[in-house]
């Protein structure tokens, strides 16, 4: 029996108690890609007590390009992305916010630039701010640039005006080789991602992208950026500790942390 063609991107959707959105995501997702004459793989990966596992198990029995992991606890949005990486297989691999603050269709964008020999491709808000289309309370607006500059402080990734967009896409090799390396749970992912791309020499598209803040957001200001400052400190210890050899794809010179 021959096996399965390989899609051509797999989508995982990290989604904490999205009930509400995660039906309309994935069929705006699976209508894109139909479109486009692509073979697709969704992954959404739940956590929370709501019925957002359910919901995607529910589409998963209709639509067998769609899968679902996830917990009822909640584990963090960067083990939620790790875990579904390992199970992954398109040639192209990405996240995208469950409550699609990016439209899927900024995708074109990215499809360009793999054809162009990138090897990740990224989002940003911050390249033109014009595409802003709602954007975050004012108060969350002067947080998030404080942080970026204790970010850019603590551990440099100043060609990265924006790190926290959540719409990322790897080519499947590349993927690979830094999921195996990331370790944090949290919403510092990202950073981490970036920063081991940097240590890599990899190439990065930035790309600005069409963003609408939903209003929803699940950080809490104050005792979730002092977890995320202790993360970016993790971040930059195991930095320093990684063995060139492993960006090779070795399994030497693990980071380390602490």
């Amino acid at each position: 029996m021959a096996a399965a063609p390989r899609p051509h991107i797999s989508l995982i959707l990290p989604a904490f108690n999205e009930a509400a959105t995660i039906a309309r995501t994935v069929g705006e997702a699976a209508a894109y890609f139909t479109r486009r004459g692509w073979i697709y793989q969704i992954i959404v990966a739940a956590d929370g007590e709501d019925d957002t596992r359910a919901i995607a198990a529910r589409i998963a029995l209709e639509n067998p390009a769609v899968a679902v992991t996830g917990n009822r606890e909640r584990l963090g949005k960067g083990r939620g992305v790790r875990t579904a990486m390992a199970h992954a297989t398109g040639d192209i691999v990405g996240f995208a916010d469950a409550d699609n603050k990016v439209p899927i269709q900024e995708f074109d964008k990215f499809q360009a630039k793999f054809a162009g020999g990138f090897d990740i491709a990224i989002g940003s808000r911050a390249l033109d701010p014009s595409m802003v289309r709602q954007p975050q309370p004012w108060y969350r607006r002067i947080g998030s640039r404080g942080f970026a500059i204790a970010l850019h402080a603590i551990l440099g990734l100043a060609e990265f005006p924006d790190t926290q967009c959540g719409f990322k896409f790897f080519r499947r090799e590349i993927a690979e080789r830094i999921f195996r390396l990331q370790k944090i749970d949290g919403y510092m992912f990202d950073i981490e991602i970036l920063a081991l791309a940097q240590k890599m020499g990899l190439r990065v598209a930035q790309i600005p992208v069409e963003w609408r803040d939903d209003r929803d957001s699940r950080l809490e200001l104050v005792r979730g950026n002092m977890q995320n400052l202790r993360d970016v400190f993790r971040i930059r210890r195991a930095m320093r500790s990684i063995d060139v050899a492993e960006f090779a794809g070795t399994e030497r010179g693990r980071a380390t942390y602490s």
